[in-house]
């Protein structure tokens, strides 16, 4: 029965399931702001949360050391963002088709080294669950809002040092610079490739930790292909957030939630299509994303290559 689903425990479960599922989403998203920020479209990042999430999960499955796990994670993840940034910025490739072929080498390469490093589906033991004192006590809030793991509330804390560092701060001053101007950011002495070579570098490093977040830190296993298309949602939810941090967060709770609807759904047994409910987040994303985008400008360079003296 649908009235199932307005009962206070599983409304209290869906929202603790979207705050929790929202995770990867923030990390990929917010790496990604600062990329698009700077005038530069990775659609890579599918491909780098897969590494970031086989580099995460091998590592701990071998040590047993959780945040070596999430080291390994940043380095491959910033390796990967190195590589979009020498055939974007450097050589000054087609950013979508150097995006999808980065998509690509990240997919294939974690599958094989799954088959050759560890060869069936196997488990770890993730990040514990961190109650916060007191706070998790709150009824229904608590539950909700302070009964998660680390990864979750880091998530969380991105979006306000994101938020500072693009409008507050210096470097964010020449990241938007770069993205809407780079000729008179370059004229006053900015160097664009640099700016572009570090936000792509930052962007792979969180996408690899949004791989992270999901290997070591939601699901605790790790399986070809895991992401399932999520690192292009990611992409997505920086034009529905409108390159704003608050924004993107706005997108990411609205997609997870609809996600963990959906499951509750299932799990619940109500009745409908499974096929439909599963299809729900993407086609509600859609629907947001077509009225979101009229109504914000993306970055004037976005996509656009610079060479000093066009």
């Amino acid at each position: 029965m649908i009235s199932e689903l307005f009962t206070m425990a599983v409304l209290v479960g869906i929202a603790h399931s979207g705050i929790r599922l929202a995770t990867p989403y923030l990390f990929a998203a917010l790496g990604e702001t600062f990329a698009q920020r700077s005038g530069v479209l990775n659609l890579g990042v599918d491909g780098i949360m897969l590494m970031g999430a086989f580099s995460a999960f091998y590592v701990v499955f071998e040590t047993g050391n959780l945040w070596l796990g999430i080291l390994a994670a940043i380095v491959v993840g910033a390796l990967f963002g190195l590589i979009m940034a020498v055939v974007s910025v450097t050589m000054q490739a087609e950013q979508g088709i150097s995006g999808i072929g980065l998509y690509l080498f990240g997919l294939g390469l974690s599958s094989l080294l799954f088959k050759t490093l560890i060869g069936s589906v196997e488990s770890v033991s993730g990040f514990p669950v961190l109650q916060i004192p007191f706070l998790s006590d709150i009824p229904i809030i608590g539950p909700i809002f302070f009964d998660h793991n680390i990864l979750v509330y880091l998530a969380y804390l991105m979006v306000p040092i994101s938020t500072f560092i693009i409008n507050r701060t210096t470097l964010g001053l020449k990241i938007r610079a770069v993205g809407q101007n780079p000729e008179a950011a370059d004229s006053l002495g900015v160097s664009v490739a640099g700016v572009r070579y570090f936000t792509l570098i930052l962007g792979g490093a969180m996408a690899g930790v949004a791989g992270a977040s999901l290997s070591i830190g939601l699901i605790n296993v790790f399986q070809e292909n895991m992401t399932n298309g999520l690192g292009f949602i990611a992409v997505a939810l920086v034009y529905f957030g409108g390159w704003r941090p608050l924004g993107v967060l706005g997108g990411a709770l609205l997609f997870s939630t609809v996600t963990a609807t959906q499951l509750w759904i299932q799990v619940l047994g109500i009745g409908l299509p499974s096929d439909l409910a599963v299809m729900l987040p993407y086609i509600l994303t859609i629907i947001a994303l077509a009225f979101a985008v009229r109504q914000v400008r993306q970055p004037a360079a976005l996509t656009k290559p610079y060479e000093r003296g066009e």
